[in-house]
């Protein structure tokens, strides 16, 4: 090892007694994860203190510092775990803390904050940004003569961080394999590898990022530290600009691979971990099993392999959990989430066709249709399958002469833009229904109406529950096919549907208003 990582192993020795002192040891619990043959466990930082892993850095470093240096106050930037991790530090060794937070910080996290510090701590709101804060923090640090307690761009801070390594190996359930350490800054990255490479040096060290937060890889690889254009916000906990001075070169030296995960591929994560352990994670602290299970779908993980996740936090603002469970589908190991756009020919029947040839197996999980002028449409259909019943569809709609396009990181498919052109519809009337949600329950409502009207519009997204529920808008060449259909439709209640409802003459008018793309 460098001269570096042994000055970061002789921090983690000291911090051992200093942060066992304040805090329990978090557990180790196995995750069975269908479909994956290897042995994985996670540790469980959301069980600490503060429900993440950042309090063992923070209190480490303030604990180190002198009693003249705690008593004049220390000063620290954060929107999330950090800030929690120096107020608890704070109140634990009677000292001040100051603060500094964006002003778009949620309340909830400036109330834990409060709890964790009590009167220790004074929070100050300024700019929009973390970057702004921390500036600010900085600025107001050097001005008054106050230690600054780095999130994780410091040996203390790190030397905290690495005393969950050292846990992971006195629980007995080592040696592991492979191990997935998140990275933000670096710290938890830095300070794990370098314990873990001492013990177990064959263990397969992997660092992980969000695919638009990737600031260390793009340092290792390109050899110097460069800032990102653009940080994706949504795993808010590793959202960092630009790798750190000194968490740099540890993470070079000791990190073995790289992994970048999606947000998709963290959602799913965060619902694999709800299914396994009842546990619902920050963004972040899914991000190293969101890599595992890219790494075994893309076989880098040998069956039979010792892993290790860590799970970081679990600090999520409550309003979080709706995008969450809405971007991470059903997705098991096995099969995948795909967004296809397929375009069809203007005519009665085209959408049921296709729902009708859909093989066996595939879920349907999302429909976006808006009716629109011309010879073709193009609806959007969220389907769940494998790779072999992906080619099967290829194959079918080869067939059929089409071709579909696979639009699932467009944005206009994840925001739900469906649009379409009212002028050209004849008799058009919208219905939200309610059927089992079983394979076919649709497709047997619309053979019905299909006899007499046409589907102009179609608004479906599975919500895991026992029902499913669709806005869908039908048009009719005649008042009495229209009426027809409405008697039709309710007959049907309690058989092939659950209930069903006609939007009233306001709420229709809204619609039609807000959904067209053409206003006449």
């Amino acid at each position: 090892m460098s001269d570096l990582c042994d000055q970061l192993f002789e921090e983690i020795l000291q911090a051992r007694q200093r942060v066992y002192a304040v805090g329990d040891r978090t557990p180790l619990q196995e995750v069975r994860l269908p479909g994956v043959d290897a042995v994985v466990f996670a540790k469980r930082e959301d069980l600490g203190p503060i429900k993440a892993y950042k309090w063992r850095g923070a209190y480490n470093c303030m604990a180190k510092l002198s009693p003249e240096q705690r008593a004049g106050g220390v000063v620290a930037a954060s929107a999330g775990n950090h800030a929690q991790g120096v107020a608890l530090a704070a109140s634990r060794l009677g000292c001040r803390a100051h603060i500094f937070m964006p002003r778009s910080t949620p309340g909830v996290k400036q109330d834990a904050v409060r709890m964790h510090g009590g009167e220790h701590v004074e929070i100050v709101l300024t700019g929009d940004s973390y970057d702004a804060a921390s500036a600010a923090a900085h600025e107001f640090a050097e001005s008054q003569g106050l230690c600054f307690v780095h999130p994780y761009d410091d040996l203390a801070t790190m030397g905290g961080q690495g005393t969950l390594a050292d846990e992971v190996v006195m629980s007995g359930q080592g040696p592991f394999d492979r191990v997935y350490l998140q990275i933000g800054g670096g710290g938890l990255a830095s300070g794990c590898a370098c314990w873990f490479k001492k013990f177990w040096p064959s263990c397969c060290c992997v660092g992980v990022e969000g695919v638009n937060q990737a600031s260390m890889r793009l340092a290792v690889e390109s050899g110097e530290r460069r800032s990102l254009p653009y940080v994706d916000v949504f795993c808010d906990g590793t959202a960092v600009r630009v790798a750190g001075e000194h968490t740099f070169p540890l993470c070079r030296e000791l990190l073995d691979e790289f992994v970048t995960v999606t947000n998709d591929e963290v959602c799913q994560a965060i619902r694999s971990l709800w299914n396994s352990l009842r546990v619902v994670p920050e963004p972040s602290g899914a991000m190293g099993l969101a890599a595992l299970l890219q790494d075994w779908e893309r076989g880098r993980i040998r069956p039979g392999e010792r892993c290790l996740v860590v799970l970081s936090g679990a600090n999520m603002d409550f309003s979080q959990l709706g995008v969450v469970a809405a971007r991470s589908g059903v997705r098991d190991v096995n099969r995948k989430m795909r967004y296809l756009r397929i375009p069809m020919r203007t005519k009665r029947g085209q959408i049921l066709k296709y729902l009708s040839s859909i093989p066996e197996g595939v879920l349907l999980t999302d429909v976006q249709f808006g009716r629109m002028r011309g010879d073709i449409q193009h609806p959007v259909f969220g389907v769940l399958g494998t790779d072999e019943q992906f080619a099967e569809i290829d194959r079918r709609l080869a067939v059929q002469g089409l071709r579909a396009e696979d639009v699932s990181e467009d944005d206009d498919v994840r925001f739900r833009m469906i649009s379409y052109d009212r002028v050209s519809l004849s008799h058009p009337t919208f219905f939200v229904i309610e059927f089992p949600e079983r394979p076919g329950a649709f497709t047997e409502f619309m053979s019905m109406v299909g006899e007499y009207a046409n589907l102009c519009y179609f608004n479906y997204q599975y919500s895991g529950e026992s029902v499913g529920r669709a806005m869908v808008g039908l048009e009719f060449e005649s008042r009495e096919d229209r009426d027809v259909c409405r008697e039709r439709a309710m007959q049907l209640i309690g058989t092939t549907i659950q209930s069903i409802h006609e939007l009233s003459d306001s709420v229709r008018h809204r619609v039609l208003d807000s959904m067209s793309p053409m206003k006449h």
